[in-house]
């Protein structure tokens, strides 16, 4: 029996228990491949990261003994088709058994479950990838007979589940299971911010690889510091980094936005984790245990937070994806027809939120959740945008942006195209949110206080301009009666004024 085994580029665990197997008869095969550079247009930074990771990975397998091909873009042998390159190679090495660890994307799940049904020769077979906390269908089978999917009892099941931060089966630390509302403070440089950990990765080779191939992409990269981790080691330094220096105020500022600071007080582990470098039960048991450890100086606020977006969102996000595609991946609820300001790919906007948003993400393949759901996200929506331009954008740009993660928080949570299945809101808002949270709003060209004026913020018209043209998607919900409330108390005239204004705006994006 000869045994090709396949690896993902998001497929980097170390952990896994196939690499426990005696290594005889055993071929690991892993690519680069245009099928999967080419299905969007990827920032440089996300596809050179997992170029690099995939390359280390290789070679961490082959110190451990393992016999390993791996294709370069510009490997000869290269097909740059997955099931092209599997048959190609089991009929050259004559395997009899080909199993690939079950993928995270459906396009991929789907590519490789015809493979299993349609081919006559191989015997194939499965595997889980031994990374999330959940399977597949732990999330329908946790929601079966409920009428909405509320996250937030997911969450506590969660905890109870692994006994994370309890006292008592049924109790959680701190006595309360939600520490949101101590999650939203303005950050006005009262505590220092911890420059990001760097590291000296020299990608210029790579780089050179991918523009050879003529691989369209978008963004900036640095060709002589890219300090994003490739190898697991560097993850761990990662998640240890942020432990002793980022932790402790992690929690007061994580819907915070500000001009002079990328991260804040961000971790940077999401690549990690989503390219499975990391597991999500060691950055959460590191992060508590460096918390116990440091009770005197962490609150319980900085923690809960951080666990709350990876033992609760991630695991439910994925759990939702698995759940609702691939019908999910075309929800258009709100009937949203408009295209994508060509600002999101340049940031040359007067608005300042978004400059500063979009600049950083085409500089660092990166933006935090609020810049991604108050600020693109918002005004995408706002705008009306189509889902399926905005799916695309975020997919593309953002390092760690992998379709079971990106479509649920990009076509639920912040487009609200599902029509309430992720959220039960949509989440929206005028400039005074972005004011609220963020310095960005002081140096705009735009007013944040003025709605119709020719230097008012465009959120503000385009937030009462939105309410009014879906009032009928917005009837029977009851988290949105105090908004479309006071919509009614306003005048014809006032609600004539911010519909000018706002159409202005939709129809000449790019001119404001």
């Amino acid at each position: 029996m000869k045994i090709l085994r396949l690896i993902l580029g998001d497929q980097l665990n170390q952990q896994h228990s196939w690499y426990n197997d005696p290594i005889e008869d055993v071929i690991y095969f892993m690519a680069e491949m245009r099928q999967e550079t080419d299905y969007t247009t990827h920032h440089i930074q996300k596809v050179v990261a997992f170029f690099e990771s995939m390359r280390n990975f290789a070679s961490w397998l082959k110190s451990e003994g393992h016999t390993v091909i791996y294709y370069k873009l510009d490997t000869s042998e290269n097909t740059q088709d997955i099931i092209e390159n599997i048959n190609n190679l089991a009929e050259q090495h004559k395997i009899t058994h080909f199993e690939y660890q079950l993928p995270d994307e459906y396009r991929l799940d789907k590519q490789l479950k015809d493979f299993k049904e349609k081919s006559k020769t191989l015997k194939i077979s499965a595997i889980d990838t031994e990374h999330f906390l959940t399977s597949r269908t732990d999330i329908e089978n946790f929601y079966e007979g409920k009428k909405q999917y509320t996250m937030e009892y997911f969450y506590r099941d969660m905890r109870k589940k692994y006994d994370i931060m309890m006292t008592t089966p049924k109790d959680p630390e701190g006595g309360k299971w939600n520490f949101d509302h101590s999650n939203r403070n303005k950050y006005k440089g009262e505590h220092p911010i911890p420059p990001p950990l760097v590291f000296e990765n020299d990608v210029k080779q790579t780089i050179k690889e991918i523009e050879n191939a003529g691989v369209k992409t978008i963004g900036f990269i640095n060709a002589d510091q890219f300090d994003w981790p490739t190898t697991r080691e560097q993850s761990l330094n990662v998640l240890n980094y942020f432990c002793e220096h980022l932790l402790v105020h992690f929690g007061d500022y994580q819907d915070a936005l500000y001009t002079e600071h990328a991260f804040l007080f961000h971790s940077r582990l999401s690549f990690a984790m989503n390219s499975k470098m990391l597991s999500p039960k060691e950055v959460i048991d590191s992060v508590i245990a460096h918390w116990r450890a440091n009770s005197e100086t962490i609150e319980i606020t900085q923690v809960e937070g951080f666990v709350r977006q990876i033992l609760g969102w991630r695991e439910y996000m994925r759990g939702m994806y698995w759940m609702k595609m691939p019908e999910y991946a075309s929800l258009n609820k709100l009937e949203n027809t408009n295209k994508l300001p060509d600002f999101y790919w340049t940031a040359n906007t007067k608005m300042n939120c978004l400059h500063h948003a979009i600049k950083q993400s085409l500089d660092y393949a990166y933006a935090h959740h609020i810049q991604r759901l108050m600020v693109t996200g918002n005004f995408a929506l706002l705008a009306q945008i189509h889902p399926d331009e905005v799916d695309q954008w975020y997919l593309g740009i953002y390092i760690d942006a992998i379709e079971w993660v990106e479509i649920t928080n990009t076509r639920g949570m912040s487009q609200f195209a599902d029509g309430g299945i992720i959220a039960t809101k949509p989440y929206v808002s005028s400039g005074s949110y972005i004011n609220k949270m963020s310095n960005y709003c002081g140096s705009c060209h735009y007013n944040v206080k003025l709605k119709t004026e020719e230097n008012a913020c465009p959120f503000n018209s385009l937030y009462w301009n939105f309410l009014d043209d879906k009032r009928e998607h917005f009837k029977g919900n009851n988290r949105m009666a105090m908004m479309m409330n006071l919509l009614n108390k306003k005048t014809a005239e006032d609600i004539s004024a911010l519909k000018e204004r706002a159409a202005l705006i939709i129809e000449n994006p790019d001119d404001f």
